[in-house]
């Protein structure tokens, strides 16, 4: 008969709340209670009449522990996290076997763990520990709740298969999922779990999640007692995240989540310390539950006490800058009436990062270790005097500037982009300056930037700063499909955007391709029936390695062949070649700041026709050439996530210019159809048909406008097809535009994008004319599906793709020369994580063009409203959709446009 030492069992009552620490209680007594145990044996046998009193511990020598039970585990793993080894000396009973179940029972792999005497020889005592496992989870199962639900409750209580299931995994669950429902308005949360043997498997159970989450719960009412200086409406509004029911409210619901409610008290009392009265408190408050209404109601009782004004302010402390400038600063002034929030905003603005505060005037020349404190000295009646005591501190520089988490990009692609250099004087604005560069990299995830503090030494005057970056995916695969042009038209691009062109001979850094460079290589095809475009790009943002110069160059090229819209007949012995290629420079500027960039390009197309008759130009066969010079200055400090800018602005200018070829080549354009080369002839064989004047044409004959015959050339009309030839063979033009984009947080998360457009196109030479080529198309949602002729299309929802365009006379588009463009758009992110980025919006937009400077009106202007989704995700890019109305009538219509749906679809990987 085997004598048992001690035994530990876990409580299967699945409804009581575990503890840790409540279990080692649980396990302490037990030990205590199985130590009064009779341990029977003699040096050779155990006979049950024998007893070993409880008070006199006797020591043996272990000579053996062996396990029982059916475990998945190895038997000497288990020996060794017990603590137990043959040949030690142990005491029984004795701390040893309690000890042992402790560091067993803290695994919490075991449902049982007891200790048996299988016998005793002489001094050495022979144990069997007896193990029953705890059951692992086979599958869960979630009832109540949408399966698209699951998925994250899954992955927030690692609810996987194989997980071992205890009453601690049972109610952290449960906890989890009502607390998480409760937080989203759901506050009569109900949980049930339960779980059930798996017949199928060894000690394998199902996870049974029924949810029953009711219906939310909202706040009837907020009401205040003791309130006479301000409004109920006023301290209502103070409250942040808790809203009494309001049908028109769309962006703040009305529920209630405890932390919350706790903040949004303290802020009623900031709302009165902002209006004066420093000694306003909350005397009680309630939360009430009306279960018929489902609803709550919150009452709260103030006190406002009297209101102050600022008396007297004094500095102390402060050798580093004057009274005047802090006093400026600071911008409160005696007499003026208390404000608790300004005064401290004004001496450290928690929510701005790098707001104009005298914290951050110290911050960003050195000062770390300032610490700037507001101090009452004195109140008199209805005023306060206070004094602002600077404490210094000595002067801080970077010492070890570090970079962690950068996997793929090499350290020099993110040291070059830092700010912080050791050695340099310590500064809060370039820290903030240096995350934002990081971000516009595009490589990191901008919401996951962490710069950490290390070995901060006021003595020393010295701090380390640890860059904690998580690298996202950054290449591109770009899958279109779209509509246009009487067709179906495809786009496949690939993007690499942190290449490495330096290790192309190298086979080990193919992983699949190059990286960490920071270099963008761009690969891209488009085609339909009628036409095919291929391109590629290279750029190096560092060109030369030693200063931030851009180095870009392009090679492209585009054959079109004549489609009929109406038959979809294409005719391939008609076409149209472009022949693109680009070189530029962009070089980031010193003054007036560095957010300021130079770009500068020199671009050149080669257009070659083929009896290629449309509207689009006057000839069918012959070449243009396009040599273009493009210079762009451009201030950008939006930031800080790419995807999603909080604030900052995007100013550009450019002017793109060919050279004045009618000042060089001494050409009159405004006779050159009075020349012989231009005029016209007759090119089909009339010799059979007369012509109005009786008279025989033949092929090679001139001919008037009518088709009628001529003897004299200077009685010919002008060929328009020869003529527009030769004012078209190298374009000349230049064309300016102007974009100005904001970004202003307007609450919380709230983001507002303001942005205005304005493009021009223009002739060095009004007896040339303003060029076919280059023009914008106005219109639909602004992606450029192919372009023949240097078009810009120019998004504006609401209304079908470059509807808004101007036409001739025969109502085919010829392009605008001038167009503007205003947009408004609310954005509010849904998720910013880097595995999904997900905004919602909704805008205001108006824009149009015009076919001359002429007629150029920028109130006749076509407006829309609406709203959109965007989604980017590393493995599939960006993808949007928008549903705008279009507020005035198409060109030749006289009804509103109305509703009209636009897709952005792209893939990344």
């Amino acid at each position: 008969m085997r004598l048992l030492l001690v035994i530990k069992k876990e409580n299967v009552d699945l409804e009581k709340q575990v503890n840790k620490l409540n279990n080692f209680l649980v396990l302490n007594q037990k030990i205590g209670i199985a130590l009064t145990l009779l341990i029977f044996g003699s040096f050779t046998q155990i006979k049950a009449q024998d007893r070993v009193p409880f008070d006199q511990g006797k020591k043996y020598i272990l000579a053996d522990v062996a396990v029982v039970g059916k475990i998945s585990f190895n038997n000497q793993t288990v020996i060794t996290f017990a603590g137990l080894q043959k040949g030690q000396e142990i005491t029984i009973p004795g701390e040893e076997i309690s000890g042992a179940i402790k560091k067993l029972g803290k695994l919490g792999l075991f449902d049982e763990i007891s200790f048996y005497v299988n016998k005793i020889q002489n001094d050495s005592i022979y144990l069997d520990l007896n193990l029953v496992e705890l059951p692992k989870l086979n599958e869960v199962k979630f009832v109540g709740i949408k399966k698209n639900k699951t998925e994250g409750l899954i992955k927030d209580n690692s609810l996987t298969k194989g997980k071992v299931v205890n009453e601690n995994l049972i109610t952290t669950t449960k906890n989890y999922i009502e607390s998480k429902y409760k937080k989203e308005g759901y506050y009569n949360t109900k949980v049930n779990i339960t779980t059930i043997k798996d017949t199928s498997a060894v000690n394998q159970v199902n996870m049974l999640v029924t949810i029953d989450k009711g219906d939310k719960v909202k706040i009837q009412s907020i009401d205040f007692v003791g309130n006479d200086k301000l409004s109920d409406k006023t301290l209502r509004n103070a409250m942040k995240d808790t809203k009494q029911k309001n049908p028109l409210r769309i962006l703040k619901a009305s529920k209630f989540i405890q932390a919350k409610y706790k903040t949004d008290l303290e802020k009623v009392i900031a709302a009165y310390k902002e209006k004066g009265y420093r000694d306003a408190r909350i005397l009680s408050d309630s939360v009430t539950y009306n279960k018929n209404k489902n609803a709550l109601a919150i009452k709260i009782n103030v006190e406002e006490g009297n209101k102050y004004y600022f008396g007297n302010i004094k500095f102390l402390g402060n050798t580093v800058y004057s009274d005047q400038l802090l006093g400026r600063i600071l911008g409160v002034k005696k007499g003026e009436t208390y404000n608790g929030v300004l005064l401290e905003k004004r001496i450290a603005d928690k929510s701005k990062p790098d707001g104009e505060d005298i914290t951050n005037l110290y911050q960003n020349n050195g000062y770390l270790f300032s610490n700037i404190n507001a101090v009452e000295v004195k109140t008199a009646n209805d005023t306060i005097d206070f004094e602002i005591r600077v404490t210094e501190g000595p002067l801080a520089y970077f010492n070890k500037i570090t970079v962690v988490g950068n996997d793929k990009t090499n350290d020099r692609v993110i040291y070059r982009e830092l700010r912080t250099k050791p050695g340099d004087k310590y500064s809060k604005e370039e820290l903030v300056r240096t995350i934002r560069e990081i971000g516009q990299l595009g490589f990191f995830d901008p919401e996951a930037i962490d710069p950490k503090f290390k070995n901060v030494d006021s003595g020393a005057g010295t701090v380390d700063i640890e860059y904690n970056l998580v690298e996202k995916g950054s290449s591109q695969i770009e899958l279109q499909g779209g509509y246009g042009g009487g067709g179906f038209i495809g786009t496949l691009g690939l993007s690499f955007n942190n290449f490495s062109a330096r290790n192309l001979l190298n086979k080990e850094a193919y992983k699949p391709l190059p990286m960490g460079d920071g270099q963008k290589v761009s690969l891209r095809l488009q085609g339909s029936t009628y036409f095919q475009t291929y391109s590629v790009s290279f750029s190096e943002p560092w060109f030369g390695q030693k200063k931030p110069v851009q180095f870009s160059t392009s090679l492209s090229y585009s054959k079109q062949f004549l489609n009929n819209y109406v038959t979809q007949r294409v005719d391939k012995t008609k076409s149209f070649n472009i022949l693109t290629l680009s070189v530029g420079l962009a070089k980031r500027l010193t003054v007036p700041d560095d957010f300021f960039v130079l770009s500068q390009s020199v671009s050149y197309q080669h257009y070659d026709l083929h009896n290629y008759n449309t509207g689009l130009f006057t000839f069918g066969n012959g070449t243009s050439r396009n040599l273009a010079y493009t210079i762009g200055l451009t201030r950008s400090n939006k930031g800080v996530n790419p995807i999603f800018p909080t604030y900052g602005s995007e100013f550009s200018i450019s002017a793109k210019v060919t050279p004045p070829y009618s000042l060089l080549n001494g050409t009159d354009y405004a006779t050159l159809g009075d020349k012989e080369e231009y005029k016209l002839k007759n090119t089909v064989d009339r010799s059979n048909t007369p012509d109005a004047n009786g008279n025989t044409v033949k092929i090679g004959d001139y001919v008037d406008a009518a088709g009628n015959k001529v003897f004299s050339y200077q009685d010919a009309a002008a060929d328009p097809a020869l003529v527009d030839q030769k004012k078209f063979n190298w374009l000349e033009y230049y064309k300016i535009k102007f974009k100005a984009d904001w970004y202003t947080k307007i609450y919380g998360k709230l983001v507002l994008r303001t942005l205005t457009e304005f493009g021009f196109l223009g002739a060095y030479n009004q007896d040339r004319g303003v060029v076919p080529f280059e023009r914008f198309y106005v219109g639909g949602d602004g992606l450029a599906n192919y372009s023949m002729d240097g078009r810009e299309t120019i998004q504006l929802r609401g209304y079908p793709n470059n509807s808004l365009t101007p036409v001739n006379s025969a109502g085919e588009q010829i392009g605008a020369t001038v167009y503007n463009k205003f947009s408004l758009e609310m954005r509010y992110p849904i998720t910013l994580k880097s595995s999904a980025s997900i905004y919602a919006l909704t805008f205001l937009e108006a824009g149009s063009s015009y076919k001359d400077f002429k007629s150029y009106n920028p109130f006749a202007l076509s407006r829309s409203a609406g709203a959109g989704l965007r989604v980017f995700m590393p493995a599939f890019g960006l993808l949007g959709i928008d549903f705008g109305y279009g507020f005035d009538a198409l060109p030749g219509t006289s009804k509103p446009n109305g509703w009209e749906t636009h897709f952005i679809i792209g893939q990344q990987f």
